[in-house]
Order: C-alpha cells, then structure tokens, then sequence
C-alpha cells in the first residue's frame, strides 16, 4: 500500500479538519478507530492536510508512555485525555525495558503493548507508535539497551553492523506485535527514529530505519520529528517531517515549508513543561503562556502533540542524564509539570485546554472522570536493618578479575552484562596515599577503607587521601550508576563503574572482587530471607539495607514517600523499585501506586548509602521542590 499512495501514508490518523479561526468546527467523533476498523486509506496528506480514509482530519495529540504509568492507570489516563478534547495518543516504546537481555523479550503486565494499545482504540483514541530504536525520552540511554556498549567499537544509531543487526532482532520481534494493529487497531502513524537530526552521524541511518520498518509490514503514514535545528537534517525520504518545540518562534511553523512543500503541518512535541535534574530546580511552565501557543498553533490549521499529557514516573533506575557542560541526572519523578500531575490527577492546564478544544470540537466532550484521593498513612518505623557487608557474604558472589571491569561487560545475565544499579569494586592495599581516578568512575563512587568511610569520587572530585595504616587493607569503592544520558553526541560514553584504572601513588590498583548490585526482584526477594537483621540503633551510617511495614486497612490508594532525615538510596515496596531519592532535591516525595499495595501488610526496604533516619512518612500531597519557572 505504501507505493499505492501518491503523497505521503498508509493510514492516516487526525483530529478533523483545518480552521482558521477558533470559532470554526469540525465534528470528527465518528472517526474512531472502531468506527473504521479494517479501514483501507488510513492516514495521508494531501493539499497541506491531513485525511483520514478521505475525510479532512486534524491530530490533537497527547503524550502518555504504558511504561512510566501502572498498568491499573493506563485506563484512567486514557478518559482525562477524551476529556481534555484530544483524539490521539503517542507513545515511546522502550527497547531496553523490552529486550533487557539480549535476546529474550518481554512484553507482559506493564510492558503488555498491544494490551495499551488495544486499550487506545477501545477508548476512542488513535495512536501515532515512536518506536524508535532510540527514543530520548529522559530515560536511561534514550531506551537503547546498555549490553550494546559490551562491543568496545559499538557506533550507536548508525548503520554500524553490531547495531543494525541488534535493531533487525528487536524490530523482528516488535513489529509482530505493531503491525496487526494498523488497518485493524487504533495506530494511524509511526515515527522513523527521534530527533536523529540532532545527532546526524551517518547519512544512510535514516534510510536504514525507516525500511527496517516498512520491510516488516509497516503501512501506515510515517514521521520524523526535529526540533529547528536539526530538521533539515532528520528527513528521510517518504516520510512527513514534523516538529518539536516550547516557545513558538515567529516564523517557525513556516520554517517546515522549506523543508517540505505542500505538507500538513505538525508539532509532535509541544513541550507543556520540562524534566527536573538532582542539584536542581523544579521546573515549571507557565499554564496561559501554554495555553496561548497551542492556541497560537491551532490558529494556523496545525496539528499538535503534547508532551506530555502525563509524564508519570521514571521508575526504578530508569531515569536518564543530561551532560552539557557537566553531567546531571534526572530525578525519580517525570511529572514535568505536564497537563496531568505525576499521580494522573488535573492541573490548571488540563481546564484551560479543555475550554481550548471545546470550541474547535462540534461535539460535547466526556465528562472529566472523578480524581481518586490520596491517602496519608502517617509516620512508618524502619525497625530493622542489615549492613551491605553483610549481605555480600550471604547472597552475593563474587566476579574475580585482574582488572577493573565496567558494569556492561560483566559476565552476568547470561553475558548481557549488567544494566542498572551499583557495582563494588573490592581489592587489597598496603599503606595509604592517594588515590586517582583519571576520571575513570561513572557516576559515583563511595570509597571505604575495610568497612570506614573515606570519601566519594565523581566527575569533580577525581583525587582522595586513603589515610595510612598497618598491614594489609580491603580498600572498595560502592560505584553507583546514576543514569546513562539520553541526549547528545556523547551515547557512545555511556558505560558504567569503573571503566579504566584507579591508581594509589601512581600505580594502578589490581587484582579485585567485583560484586553486582543491580538489586533485581530475586536479589530483593532473597534479601528478606537472608540472617543478619538486626533492631536499628540511634544513630547509623550505611551503606545498609532498612525495612519496615505499613499496615493498611481498607482499600489501599495511592500515597507518596516522604524521606526526611534520608540522605541518598532507594526505596522498594512490595518488592516494586519505586526509585531513588536524594537530600539535594528537588524531589523531597516517592509516587507509590495504590495498585502496589494490598490490605494488611507492606513491606517497605530502604537501601541507604549514607545517613539514615528511623522513620519515613507516607502523605498526600507531593513535594517536587522548589520552582523555577522555564525561561
């Protein structure tokens, strides 16, 4: 069908029709993708419009990622966008959440996509799939799998062989899920790479993508999507270039008709808010600055996508880091000041972009669902905990090797490597000195001398004094990957742990115990069961493990972590990694799901690398820190 179609599509997916005043309207609410199951057209362009099996149609999009949301919510946040007036939804997929290691898949409970899917199209929605390889996305290597950077040449989005042939295996898999919900499911457009115009390292890239795709049954309308800078040069041929942006420069929309002529025009990111760093500020967006661009957009007949609708939660240590002038991670929380807040609950941006679309829709809009409340559980006790170097003796075994060996090439997993987590490195000296990283620690390392703490290393700070002592010493460094960067020329640089030599006095250290702390369900399942725990005292200094329960009584709902007194770690709940926090801020509170907890008892396990307090509490309301409004 794809070389049928005389301009650009497959099948076509839009909210209706092109206005010029606000005034105007279009009522497309039987363009549904159940009201035109098995369509034949499907999405295409034609004349700078979009049509949808030959009716004029217009994309009023939102952004919601199936892998940052509880499965039990996909539903939920589904009916707030209909609410808000919107027809369709986009989606990343995250290719290092579904193929963790290589060669085995995973596209079960809150990976299910065809299940999200499905969902979409029963809820009225269509979807346009991003599925990458890469997705940026603030997450931990814009979704690419870390066991690729095992390859010492590895070339990242690039036709380089070693990559190619691992996006054909994934892709092979993927497609048989994607492609039986085009003409009968809810997807209308599929989106050729992310912002490749942005990273542009290998002119035949694109066209490699985008007949991996088409080679594999994909029919529908294709994209790209650029901010201004880099659109011209993520075209690939065949497919409708759209763009991304917060602020709508004068001139910007036209800038597209340069690029290609005679074309729909679409934002596939509005960005209604931005993504927070640790050490840095919780960035907030203005709700009538947002409101007057989308409405600026719509004026001149555009279709939109707001990312995000709802950004969710960056789960365990999935977050991902900017690195500019200096590496930054991101926080646990993607609220992203969005239209929806991280626990899907409205702002005042969902209410003025809903009066927004009201007057362009011919049709009355559903009814906003009823928000679910949120429960303060109060104060929970930590009343028992058990130190790190316990846990290595009971549960842990050790990789031995001369050198050191960064996290990706460990022979774990059956030899994917490790992904995510912490690494200790272990090995003996004799006297004391300093110790040199040559900048060879990612991210972080705390270094202990036997069981005392001496310091920490980072990109900063590269140089420590071990103090001196008698005989023979275990000097470890507890090197923590913070988060892999999603965005940039430097992907190729995303290995974690030690990646080079440390040296004492100049002489590189050898001969190590290497233990992998990726801290995985069956790692935190045999850590219950493990001996060793003990009542905590008054005062503790970690590293160490810490539980405690919560005891609920009714129906559990959703409630957020509060860690004061905490210094840095993370927090498991029923055995769910709900992800890491840190006394730097911004994020002072967890998301915990309701869906996570059950009647009666919930275990809560803390691993704290520094100070610990005794309690933690369970609130209402969250606290992202404080706001800096997005310049």
């Amino acid at each position: 069908r794809w070389k049928e179609q005389p301009v650009l599509g497959g099948h076509i997916s839009s909210p209706g029709c092109l206005f010029v005043s606000l005034s105007s309207r279009f009522n497309w609410s039987e363009l549904t993708p159940l009201g035109l199951w098995g369509r034949t057209l499907g999405l295409q362009t034609e004349n700078s419009q979009f049509l949808l099996e030959g009716m004029p149609f217009r994309i009023f999009g939102g952004s919601v990622h199936y892998f940052r949301v509880p499965r039990e919510y996909w539903e939920d946040r589904m009916l707030k966008m209909k609410a808000c007036g919107l027809n369709t939804l986009t989606t990343y997929v995250p290719w290092n959440l579904h193929e963790k290691e290589r060669g085995k898949f995973d596209f079960s409970r809150n990976l299910d996509l065809r299940a999200f899917l499905s969902l979409a199209a029963k809820n009225g929605l269509w979807v346009i799939l991003r599925p990458g390889p890469y997705i940026c996305s603030e997450w931990d290597l814009g979704g690419l799998p870390s066991w690729l950077l095992q390859d010492p040449e590895m070339q990242l989005r690039t036709t380089y062989r070693g990559f190619t042939e691992a996006v054909d295996a994934y892709f092979d898999h993927l497609m048989r899920i994607v492609v039986p919900l085009q003409a009968r499911g809810p997807i209308i457009a599929v989106q050729v790479e992310n912002e490749y115009g942005s990273y542009a390292k290998d002119p035949n890239y694109m066209t490699y993508v985008k007949m991996a795709l088409l080679k594999r049954g994909i029919v529908e309308l294709l994209m790209t999507s650029d901010n201004k800078n880099g659109l011209s040069f993520g075209l690939v041929e065949g497919a409708l270039a759209t763009v991304n942006f917060q602020k709508l420069e004068p001139g910007l929309l036209k800038y597209l008709d340069t690029v290609q002529r005679d074309q729909p025009k679409m934002v596939m990111e509005y960005w209604t808010g931005w993504f927070d760093n640790w050490g840095g500020p919780h960035y907030v967006f203005d709700a009538d600055e947002m409101v007057t661009t989308v409405a600026s957009v719509l004026k001149t007949g555009a279709s939109i996508n707001l990312y995000m609708f709802h950004g969710g939660t960056n789960f365990g240590f999935m977050n991902g880091a900017v690195e500019a002038d200096e590496y930054k991670s991101d926080v646990t929380s993607y609220d992203y000041d969005a239209v929806l807040t991280e626990a899907g609950d409205y702002t005042s941006k969902f209410f003025k972009l809903r009066q927004l679309f009201s007057v362009i829709i011919g049709h009355p809009l559903p009814l906003p669902p009823m928000i679910e409340s949120k429960a303060s559980y109060g104060a929970i006790l930590l009343h028992q905990y058990i130190t790190l170097w316990d846990v290595l003796s009971s549960l842990l075994q050790p990789i031995k090797s001369e050198f050191p060996v960064n996290m990706e090439n460990l022979h774990l997993n059956d030899s994917t490597g490790q992904s995510f987590g912490y690494v200790l490195y272990e090995t003996v000296i004799f006297g004391g000195g300093q110790l040199h990283t040559r900048n060879h620690v990612r991210d972080r390392a705390q270094v202990f001398v036997n069981t005392v703490y001496v310091g920490e290393l980072d990109y900063n700070t590269v140089e420590l004094f071990i103090p001196e002592g008698q005989g023979f010493r275990q000097l470890k460094l507890l090197v923590e990957n913070r988060g892999r960067v999603n965005y940039g020329l430097a992907l190729n640089e995303q290995r974690k742990g030690l990646i080079g030599d440390v040296f004492l006095n100049k002489t590189p250290l050898r001969n190590f115990k290497i233990y992998s702390l990726e801290m995985k369900p069956a790692f935190m399942k045999s850590l219950q069961r493990v001996s060793g725990w003990s009542s905590v005292p008054d005062y503790f200094v970690g590293p160490a493990f810490f539980r405690g329960r919560l005891w609920i009584e009714q129906q559990p709902q959703d409630t957020f972590l509060k860690l004061q007194g905490w210094e840095k770690g993370v927090v498991f709940v029923n055995g769910q990694n709900l992800g890491r926090y840190w006394k730097i801020g911004p994020q002072e509170t967890l998301y915990l799901p309701g869906p996570w907890l059950k009647k009666g008892d919930n275990e809560i396990v803390i691993f704290e690398e520094r100070t610990a307090g005794r309690i933690i509490q369970s609130v209402d309301i969250p606290y992202l820190g404080r706001t800096q409004y997005v310049d």
